[in-house]
């Protein structure tokens, strides 16, 4: 059975805020007051290799040496974000730290930026809170607060046009599948609306490669999930269990396709041959088994 594994390193939100002039226009959308802030002060603090072998948050930011905003894009929403954005605050502190060459023994106080933890959710679910927190995932246990922005877009900011580009992107995909036409029709639409065109208008042919590519490792991952599906019914074949078999098999679909954005598909792996991971994992997405 394939490993799952996706590589999320080559996005067109991470290759849009490379750019500092739109890295600046992005923070100045969420700090309109710091308008004197320049381009070099402003520098990507991103971390690597954190919670899955390749996989990054998608985007830190310093601003001078007194803020740092982290900054995620996901299409899917999951509460459970504001865990993983904790570990890569953690990690970024950790680098801020070694670079600056801080002492945590030291009896007097170290100073590190202030952080502010956002993420852009570029999906059309109507009931997305506008702010999640980790204490919302500890139940009456307490415990340490970290608050995370969601941010929607809904108007002609920079963080506006990329979520209209987002959803045109995949309104096209369900017309035209994981195609050329589809990406080439997302170009277009997104030139008549005036949506990042200066963006796409300069960086035309890098946007649409990063966007084949994305198409590409998509389609290979639906081909994964199938299979997964088979290998599972004929488990079930093997074993007697024919009856009920094409519901385990959408079940097993609807858990990698909750689990895999969250770099959990090998707990799906894992239960396809241990019923009780099985039950677990349907209990926390409540699902059905």
């Amino acid at each position: 059975m394939p490993k799952m594994k996706r590589n999320f390193k080559d996005s067109v939100f991470t290759y849009l805020f490379s750019d500092k002039k739109y890295l600046r226009e992005l923070y100045l959308y969420l700090h309109p007051e710091d308008s004197d802030v320049t381009e070099d002060e402003l520098q990507i603090v991103t971390v690597e290799n954190i919670l899955a072998v390749g996989q990054y948050n998608d985007l830190g930011i310093q601003v001078r040496d007194k803020l740092i905003l982290l900054i995620e894009a996901q299409s899917i929403f999951s509460i459970n974000i504001v865990l993983r954005m904790l570990l890569y605050l953690a990690a970024t502190y950790k680098e801020y730290i070694a670079a600056h060459e801080l002492s945590l023994y030291s009896p007097a106080p170290v100073s590190i930026p202030a952080a502010e933890l956002y993420v852009v959710y570029t999906g059309t679910k109507n009931n997305v809170p506008k702010t999640i927190h980790l204490s919302d995932l500890c139940g009456e246990k307490g415990g340490i607060e970290v608050t995370v922005a969601v941010l929607r877009g809904g108007d002609s900011s920079i963080v506006g046009q990329y979520v209209d580009f987002c959803q045109i992107a995949d309104e096209q995909r369900k017309l035209h599948g994981l195609t050329r036409t589809a990406i080439h029709e997302t170009m277009r639409i997104c030139q008549e609306k005036d949506i990042l065109t200066p963006f796409l208008l300069t960086r035309q042919k890098e946007v649409i490669d990063i966007m084949e590519m994305l198409f590409s490792q998509e389609e290979v991952w639906e081909m994964s999930a199938r299979e997964i599906a088979r290998n599972a019914k004929q488990e079930g074949r093997q074993e007697g269990r024919l009856e009920g078999a094409e519901s385990r098999d959408t079940l097993y679909c609807e858990l990698l396709r909750r689990l895999e954005p969250l770099g959990r598909a090998g707990d799906l792996l894992a239960a396809i041959a241990d019923k009780a991971k099985l039950m677990s994992l349907a209990k926390e997405f409540g699902l059905k088994l």
